[in-house]
């Protein structure tokens, strides 16, 4: 028995974008209200009663979705932030204090992942062992949320007003990454990993093991660019690439050729229009004149990491 799952935390998330169909729904002036509040509804119960239904109701759910966004019924409120002065005038109050919920994330979650999957009374554990690593970071959100309203002082209903605002704005690229996700998973079991792996065979002289090491990161950075998804990537080009070159023909170390790997395709990541949530959504919000800027101040850091990450794969994949 566990006293804390990540259904809990699924079901905060669903009843919080019902919330926001709700505000939708009474904003009279929204351009694009009821295919908005659709949108978030259908959403919100991929989260609510996605264990409970069939799997295949919920690809509907999906794909009812992505109709709406595709005949572009899902914008944002008219509705605007607050004035640029007035956050500036918080921003010179709250100064570095403004990190600190930022930052107590991650402490939360990597604290949480090493400490609350061993707790237990008897039979009944904390948390879930199997899911520590999201309820860490869930529960970090929480505190992260409880302190912000601390600093600031805002009122308690500010979260929802806000985050209905940022959510509307972010839109359907919400779902980008789960659905990539998702793709890199039916690619992988519709064999395409081994089609690739054939083509680099042919092609490379897979044979050497640095060509082995190249090519897997490359290939996960490439088909990160192309599906905006590391994810996505990691299925496909893992078993296309690196379990049959590096692990089987040239006994390579699995655990560090996927950890290595992955950085790999984060790479892609940096430097794809695909990936619109980091990298599109962010220029928007930030109201950039370019809506590629943030790509184009990543490109050169995302080159000197995958040159970092072939090199240390080579050295290390080989030899631990």
């Amino acid at each position: 028995m566990k006293l804390v799952t990540i259904e809990a935390f699924y079901a905060i998330v669903g009843l919080i974008l019902l919330l926001v169909a709700g505000r939708i729904v009474l904003d009279a002036s929204h351009p694009k209200r009821w295919g908005s509040a659709l949108f978030w509804v259908l959403l919100a119960a991929t989260f609510l009663f996605g264990r409970m239904i069939p799997p295949v109701i919920v690809g509907y759910l999906v794909l009812a979705m992505v109709v709406l966004a595709a005949v572009k019924q899902v914008g944002p409120s008219t509705g605007h932030s607050a004035p640029r002065a007035e956050r500036a005038a918080h921003e010179e109050r709250l100064r570095h204090r403004l990190l600190w919920p930022a930052l107590l994330i991650p402490v939360t979650a990597v604290a949480g992942t090493l400490l609350l999957g061993k707790v237990r009374f008897g039979s009944v554990w904390l948390v879930d062992p199997k899911q520590v690593a999201l309820i860490s970071l869930s529960l970090g959100a929480l505190l992260a949320l409880g302190l912000g309203l601390r600093l600031t002082r805002a009122p308690v209903l500010t979260p929802l007003v806000e985050g209905s605002r940022l959510l509307q704005t972010i839109g359907w690229a919400l779902i980008l990454p789960q659905m990539l996700a998702a793709l890199g998973g039916i690619f992988a079991q519709a064999g395409v990993g081994g089609v690739i792996a054939q083509i680099v065979t042919a092609a490379l002289p897979a044979q050497h093991a640095f060509v082995a090491v190249l090519a897997y990161c490359a290939g996960m950075a490439l088909f990160t660019i192309v599906m905006g998804n590391a994810f996505a990537a990691f299925a496909v080009i893992t078993g296309g690439i690196g379990l049959p070159l590096i692990v089987r023909m040239h006994g390579g170390n699995p655990a560090i050729m996927a950890a290595i790997g992955m950085l790999s395709g984060y790479c892609g990541t940096l430097v794809t229009p695909m990936a619109a949530n980091f990298n599109i959504v962010p220029a928007m919000l930030l109201e950039l004149p370019d809506r590629h800027a943030v790509i184009k101040a990543q490109v050169p850091i995302a080159a000197v990491i995958f040159i970092a990450n072939v090199l240390l794969m080579w050295l290390c994949v080989y030899r631990f």
